[in-house]
């Protein structure tokens, strides 16, 4: 198992200025580098206190890109649907350049209803748009006097500037939540996998990750090539109750955080997110025990936390990559420091030895 860290404010002004909570997270990058970390990444969402601080994944990577050597910089992910292809092709490529080819580029559909609205976007295109976004995308990266014809952009000839570093182009990952079709089409395209375990149970996350090994293996890719990342929330303590006492009120939070944001899905439906319309009634059904139980949080003594990451790796395999959401905004940096660094010197070394 390789480790990295993952942002993902659930705050706004009323808990902590953004002044201040990118003062903090910053300050755990410079901790990541530290510690040997191998990423960190910053999601994209907007208006609610559900990622909201964040409507730029790429500036923030930019200001950690300028303070690290080592670490890679990963998006977790960015939207296509909300931004023009050569726009976000352009601004990749240029962190790219800026951290001498330390980018992981993680591309996801999106899910708040607000945030399509805002943006004037369907919903029910959020799909194709961003299959279309990714192709334009890596097309941008890897070719010259690029015509673009799609449904939604057309362009060209144009040749992006700057080139990547990296080639032929940054890795490129596919977010999902809940399709296993998602999965699968991720491994046919040759494209990495980042998903979340905590929205669903384990073995549709076994069945989903069958599904996409399968279709990365059957499509001519190199078997254990592929990169799978999972996030999980992580608080660790030296002492098991006083972790489970800061991860209670952590997780409280963010489920809070959520369950305003997804608010609207009670009054709507798309053909492309079937199911989503009872994501606000199971937000309500959101309990801190049964996550723990279900092993959807790493929180605890390191010695506990140890034992849940290798239930995991017993479940997943111990090939993937675990992005730890150390820093919500709810917790102090002291608190996420002290997370990082028992991971870091009494988790991880230990791990090893199995």
């Amino acid at each position: 198992m390789k480790f990295g860290i993952v942002f993902f404010p659930t705050v706004g002004p009323a808990d902590r200025s953004a002044q201040q909570y990118f003062d903090e997270s910053l300050r755990l990058v410079d901790l990541a580098e530290e510690l040997g970390f191998v990423h960190v990444k910053m999601v994209e969402h907007y208006f609610f206190s559900y990622g909201g601080y964040s409507p730029d994944p790429v500036t923030f990577l930019a200001a950690a890109a300028g303070r690290t050597s080592r670490i890679r910089l990963g998006t977790s992910a960015t939207i296509p649907a909300f931004q023009h292809p050569v726009k976000l092709a352009g601004k990749l490529a240029m962190l790219d350049n800026i951290s001498n080819g330390r980018v992981d580029a993680a591309f996801g559909r999106a899910f708040l209803p607000d945030e399509f609205k805002a943006f004037g976007i369907p919903m029910d295109e959020s799909k194709d748009r961003f299959v279309e976004g990714v192709q334009a995308i890596k097309r941008l990266w890897t070719e010259e006097d690029v015509v673009f014809d799609g449904r939604f952009h057309q362009f060209g000839p144009v040749t992006l500037l700057p080139r990547p570093v990296q080639q032929p182009h940054p890795p490129v990952f596919v977010t999902t939540a809940r399709s296993a079709e998602s999965c699968a089409e991720a491994g046919r395209a040759g494209h990495s996998l980042q998903t979340v375990p905590n929205v669903m149970s384990t073995d549709e996350l076994k069945n989903r990750l069958s599904v996409y090994r399968a279709e990365w293996a059957a499509s001519g890719h190199t078997p254990g090539t592929e990169q799978i990342h999972f996030s999980y929330p992580c608080v660790v303590a030296p002492n098991g109750e006083e972790a489970r006492r800061l991860g209670r009120h952590d997780d409280d939070r963010n489920t809070a955080a959520i369950h305003r944001a997804v608010q609207s899905w009670g009054t709507t439906t798309s053909s492309a997110y079937p199911g989503y319309e009872r994501l606000f009634e199971a937000t309500k059904r959101s309990h801190f025990e049964d996550k723990m139980d279900a092993k959807k949080l790493l929180i605890g003594s390191p010695e506990q936390v140890r034992s849940q990451l290798e239930d995991i790796a017993d479940w997943f395999g111990d090939d993937i990559t675990i992005s730890l959401g150390v820093h919500s905004g709810h917790l102090g940096f002291e608190d996420a420091a002290t997370t990082m660094r028992l991971m870091a010197e009494q988790v991880i070394p230990k791990l090893s030895q199995r």
